[in-house]
């Protein structure tokens, strides 16, 4: 195991490792550990009582934070004709069709974040879906941005919208923003995220739902909330 440093060991001696805090303690005390020379993001882990081997019971969707995630965001659409113009008036850094299907193929380019593609094009982008799947990075219906209407999955995509799944544990992983929003700002984001997850609860999952749930700066430690602490959230 790594060795730990002073400021780590500093930032979760801060931590009552017994404790269940609220949202609110929880965040004031993840922004006072925050010491990294960089502006670090702040990422929230939701423990669901759902087993996602099952497919009725896979929690997966998207969400537009209200803050965003404090990072700008390369979009690549797929398209033709008036909806490659449609894309780039919109905000889309790059738009287009078998010129950067050829690009990824050939040159292995990458250099985006986030992809989107009209209905008419996904013969053509599943050509190039084993470079695409794997990267987290081929469009997809369920998520909105396999669409005719490629000006909002654009607009959306650089307003902060942030996709999510639920892994093999039951736990879903997702960044909230950055330190520098500080607390109010964060709270929102995290409030609008888990108002999104309870809404796709699956309707075989049976029991508690949001069984456990924790923050943590990119290089702090975390610290666990009271899953009850939800409902005060959420007002």
């Amino acid at each position: 195991m790594a060795k730990r440093g002073k400021k780590y060991l500093a930032a979760k001696a801060k931590i009552d490792p017994t404790k269940r805090y609220s949202f609110d303690e929880a965040l004031d005390l993840a922004l006072e550990c925050a010491y990294a020379n960089f502006d670090e993001s702040l990422d929230i882990a939701v423990r669901l009582g759902v087993d996602p081997r099952h497919a009725d019971q896979m929690v997966r969707g998207s969400v537009v934070l209200p803050h965003g995630l404090g990072k700008p965001v390369r979009v690549l659409v797929f398209a033709k004709g008036e909806k490659v113009k449609e894309a780039l008036e919109a905000g889309a850094d790059y738009a287009g069709a078998e010129e950067y299907i050829e690009k990824i193929t050939k040159e292995n380019w990458l250099e985006f974040d986030k992809t989107v593609a009209t209905p008419d094009m996904m013969g053509m982008v599943g050509k190039i879906g084993k470079i695409l799947g794997p990267r987290g990075l081929m469009p997809n219906a369920k998520l909105g941005t396999v669409t005719f209407n490629v000006a909002q999955a654009v607009k959306e995509i650089k307003a902060g919208k942030l996709d999510f799944r639920v892994e093999k544990a039951g736990i879903v992983h997702a960044p909230m923003g950055k330190v520098s929003f500080g607390k109010q700002k964060l709270l929102e984001n995290i409030a609008a995220f888990i108002d999104t997850l309870i809404r796709l609860k699956p309707a075989a999952a049976k029991g508690a739902y949001i069984r456990g749930v924790a923050v943590s700066t990119t290089m702090g430690p975390g610290i666990k909330i009271d899953p009850n602490a939800v409902r005060t959230l959420l007002g």
